[in-house]
């Protein structure tokens, strides 16, 4: 149901009770609840306003919306709502509830109604500085557009003896966020969406009266994900970033609208662009995904795309002297296809960067080119039975099949997270959760280590678990009757819960036993894609199962070739070990981080061991730098594609702009397949999205879950040390926002966090930080290297300790331990 004073959104039950009022002589009907100026909107009418937004509380701030109005009387005639002495009184129409018999009058047909909002609009202006010329909000100015179409043509500001306010400027509300304050109009858009939408206190009202200004909230302001959206709803131009600050005016932009490319949420974004080159991003109006809102990390994070470290040519390593040389791109298709057939047995790996097109084009090169089912789009940690519940129970699953879906999330009664922490991997889905809990009363339920900062924020309750001990977690809430799952549940399971053995068998009987919905949510954006497109061992596109014969026709049929290999193949772990022994002698690798991966250091030595690696990335890694083959490919401003989201949604999207430098990695492996005689049958993204739907999806028998072995006892750690548990935060090292120096500024501090049980423990120690405040610091110890960092004390198990996963050097997995492994922590003296 829409909260009194909201626009009823897509997915949303609107109330069926009618109120019949008139507007400038045009009479409508309104759902109750509904306010004047959305009436208003319905019928064409635009009041001026500035505190106003669909998705915000009404606050009747600013009073530029102004109109007036009539209410029936005891006998049903007409009165105008008065104020002293007797003159008609206005009415703020983004407060006012529309009621039966209520007459309004806006500024077209009002002149009380056009003089107060020309009185409220000089108002405004009496403090405002005249500097639309260098304002970055010049050009795209709700206050500059209102002034000419609802102000008056000369101003009654006298300059002799009369000072606008000014302020030091700008101010930091963070390394991001700049603050102009006298351009502030005090309309308190940015502080509700801080508290209603965000729920962090980065910005808040300060002083009083006439001194009222915007300034830096009381608590953490550098903590939330979300500030970038303050920019973006304030309607002056108080907030401004620190990259886009005087950098371009909005009429030299050329706009394209995109999706997110950082997870699976699928956010709607418009990319501005100039000269070839991305300036700004900003959230698109999307109300079935994001609504208005999307993380600082999707507005922010692209410099990557723009890198100088950009790879713009093709390398081939020379075999005289064994160094890589810049090469044609036939010469490169030549050389790769040459290289992987004298290789022998071939697998493929393959990142979550990848669209859905480009994906499908790993699955059909690894079985037409290289004849293989050696692969997989996993490059993380995963247990043996995740490919066999992502193929039972989420591929292909979408929300015309009855998936879950974001709207789904706000009318369910509980939710339950399962190994995914919603503001740090997900953030459009916790914002969409945050709505549930704030409108509708939605409980979460969270089976994690700790009691996150985002789960603070949800309201939500922890059921405090240790690594290895979710899956009885899982199963004792079938049970729980606090927890109250049943039908109208969700169970969103994250990919960390793969680690798990056992887990998924949990969270599978959980929902059969409650009637729960399951959601898998990813954490990259290529991922479910990637899935539906066959990126797996086990599975061919489209769901099918690589065990079905009838499948395997259907798909080699669609394909034109005679059959396909009939064994499932091997996992991305599988075949970094079949590298490594000699089993396989080639490999092609499109976008994983080898820090990204289970063990660093042996994927490393598998590329070693290699005997032909070809690469296929956008900037010189610890892969191309292996490779004997290297291709340029593109990022998402330079190809169209589709990302297909968590609850199974294709989102596609179009080039920004075209650079010849690079080319999809589906033209690139069609290039290698038809230099080895092998054709792919497809050099474009339409035409891959052709085969695509004429493919479809399976209609025969989904391939059975299977736990495979009992799962294993998680062991003790030994004497004097803590199981570890790590995740990503969503403002970190990752190689997607390298170069974007001041968002990154804004990324939590890496800490150790540890119960207070075994914080105790460890003694009495502190040492001086930088700013002079005590911080305990401890060392952490395990078997790939160590880590010193401040502690802090959480409500975790005894016995455990969580450290973020790429905050610091290269990352947990490479210079720490394995998650879920024992290591030792020592304080610091």
């Amino acid at each position: 149901m829409s909260t009194p004073g909201s626009t009823p959104r897509t997915g949303e039950v609107v109330a069926t009770d009618q109120v019949t009022l008139t507007i400038d002589g045009i009479t409508t009907s309104a759902p109750k609840g509904t306010l004047v100026i959305r009436a208003a909107e319905e019928i064409g009418i635009q009041i001026p306003r500035f505190c106003d937004h669909p998705l915000l509380k009404p606050v009747g701030a600013c009073r530029q919306c102004l109109v007036e109005v009539a209410m029936p009387g005891p006998n049903g005639e007409l009165r105008t709502m008065q104020g002293p002495p007797g003159r008609m009184k206005p009415q703020p129409s983004c407060t006012l509830v529309a009621t039966e018999g209520m007459e309004v009058k806006t500024q077209l047909t009002s002149e009380g109604a056009d003089k107060a909002q020309q009185g409220q609009m000089e108002f405004l202006l009496i403090n405002h500085p005249l500097d639309c010329p260098v304002c970055d909000k010049g050009g795209e100015c709700p206050l500059q557009n209102q002034a000419m179409s609802n102000g008056r043509g000369e101003s009654r500001f006298s300059a002799q003896g009369m000072v606008k306010r000014t302020f030091p400027k700008p101010i930091n509300i963070s390394p991001q966020i700049l603050l102009d304050r006298e351009r502030c109009i005090v309309c308190q858009r940015c502080t509700r969406f801080a508290d209603e939408i965000a729920g962090d206190s980065f910005i808040a009202l300060v002083e009083r009266g006439a001194r009222q200004q915007i300034g830096i909230g009381p608590d953490a302001p550098f903590l939330s994900y979300f500030a970038g959206n303050t920019i973006q709803i304030c309607p002056v131009g108080a907030l401004t970033s620190e990259d886009y600050r005087f950098r371009s005016r909005p009429f030299d932009l050329v706009s394209t609208p995109s999706i997110a490319e950082h997870d699976a949420c699928g956010a709607a974004i418009r990319v501005d662009h100039r000269r070839g080159k991305v300036m700004r991003r900003l959230a698109g109006d999307d109300p079935e995904v994001n609504e208005e809102w999307i993380t600082d990390k999707d507005r922010f994070g692209f410099s990557y795309t723009r890198s100088d470290e950009r790879l713009t040519y093709p390398q081939v390593r020379d075999e005289e002297t064994g160094e890589l040389r810049p090469a044609s791109w036939p010469e490169a298709f030549v050389v790769a296809a040459r290289g992987l057939a004298a290789a022998g047995a071939s697998g493929v790996l393959t990142g979550g960067r990848v669209t859905a097109e480009d994906a499908y084009a790993y699955s059909k090169f690894a079985r037409v080119a290289l004849g293989t089912n050696d692969i997989d789009f996993r490059a993380r940690q995963h247990t043996g039975e995740e490919a066999s519940f992502l193929a039972a129970h989420v591929a292909m699953t979408a929300p015309y099949t009855g998936g879950v879906t974001y709207s789904d999330l706000e009318q369910a009664g509980v939710v339950v997270l399962a190994g995914f922490e919603p503001e740090d991997e997900a953030g459009t889905i916790f914002l969409r959760l945050r709505k549930a809990v704030m409108q509708h009363g939605t409980r979460v339920v969270a089976v994690a280590p700790y009691t996150t900062r985002g789960l603070r924020k949800l309201n939500g309750r922890l059921v405090a678990t240790a690594p290895g001990e979710e899956g009885d977690a899982l199963s004792a809430l079938a049970g729980d009757s606090e927890a109250g799952l049943d039908a109208s549940s969700v169970i969103m399971v994250g990919e960390r819960l793969a680690t798990t053995p056992g887990a998924l068998a949990a969270v599978i009987d959980l929902a059969a036993t409650t009637g729960a919905r399951l959601a898998w949510v990813p954490r990259r954006a290529g991922d479910r894609g990637a899935l539906d497109a066959g990126c797996l061992p086990n599975l061919l596109p489209g769901g099918r199962p690589v065990a079905d014969a009838g499948a395997r026709v259907d798909v080699a049929a669609a394909w034109g070739v005679a059959q396909l290999p009939e064994t499932p193949g091997r996992d991305g772990n599988a075949i970094v070990a079949a590298l490594m022994s000699g089993k396989l002698g080639g490999v092609v690798v499109g976008g994983v981080d080898p820090d990204d991966t289970p063990d660093p250091a042996a994927f490393r030595a598998a590329l070693a061991a290699a005997s032909f690696v070809v690469a296929l990335e956008q900037r010189e890694t610890d892969v191309t730098r292996a490779a004997d083959v290297v291709f340029p490919v593109a990022p998402v401003t330079d190809k169209p594609g589709t990302f297909v989201t968590w609850d199974g949604r294709a989102r596609q999207f179009e080039a920004v702009m075209t650079n010849p430098a690079s080319l999809p990695d589906l033209r690139t492996l069609s290039g290698i397949a038809q230099e080895m005689g092998r054709p792919l049958g497809w050099r474009t993204t339409d035409e891959v999205r052709a085969e695509l739907l004429q493919l479809g999806a399976w209609d025969g028998a989904r391939a059975p879950f299977d736990a495979g072995k009992a799962p294993k006892v998680a062991k003790a750690p030994k004497r004097g040390a803590l199981r570890l548990v790590t995740w990503k935060q969503l403002v970190d090292d990752g190689t997607l926002q390298s170069g974007d120096v001041h968002y990154r500024a804004t990324a939590r501090p890496a800490v150790v966090r540890l119960s207070q049980t075994d914080f105790d423990a460890l003694g009495s120690f502190t040492t001086e930080a930088a700013d002079g405040r005590p911080v305990a610091m401890v060392t952490v110890t395990g078997d790939r290297g160590s880590v010193t960092l401040p502690a802090e004390v959480a409500d975790l198990p005894v016995g455990t300790v969580w450290v973020p996963a790429r905050s610091f050097g290269r990352g947990v997995l490479a210079d720490l331990a394995s998650p879920g492994s024992s290591v030792v922590v020592k304080g610091e003296k």
